[in-house]
């Protein structure tokens, strides 16, 4: 079921290096299976991630980590970090922040 027009969008930040991670590419899969491919700009974001009707129930965000770690210079255990959320169409817009390191990674509902 399409809700209201929202967004989702997210933010990287790199704990490791104190800086936001640019260039990390992003895979959003909506409940039907529609794919939302998208990169880190250089302030780590992409806010368009998915723009439009909000389908209520569970999408996937795919964050490429290991890519982004190995041209970074760095080691990392995740070679990718997979968020899955359940959104709601009467929340409006979501924001799903990830916070990384090599070896560990913090995500939330962002505001």
């Amino acid at each position: 079921m399409l809700g209201v027009m929202a967004g989702i969008s997210t933010h990287v930040l790199d704990a490791a290096l104190g800086r936001p991670a640019a260039g990390v590419a992003v895979t959003l899969t909506a409940p039907d299976g529609t794919v939302h491919p998208g990169t880190t700009d250089a302030d780590g974001r992409v806010g368009d991630l998915y723009t439009g009707p909000l389908a209520a129930g569970t999408w996937t965000a795919v964050f490429a980590t290991g890519a982004y770690h190995a041209a970074s210079g760095q080691e990392a255990f995740f070679p990718e970090v997979t968020i899955a959320f359940t959104a709601d169409p009467e929340r409006g817009h979501h924001h799903v922040p990830l916070l990384l390191s090599p070896y560990s990674y913090t995500t939330y509902r962002g505001s």
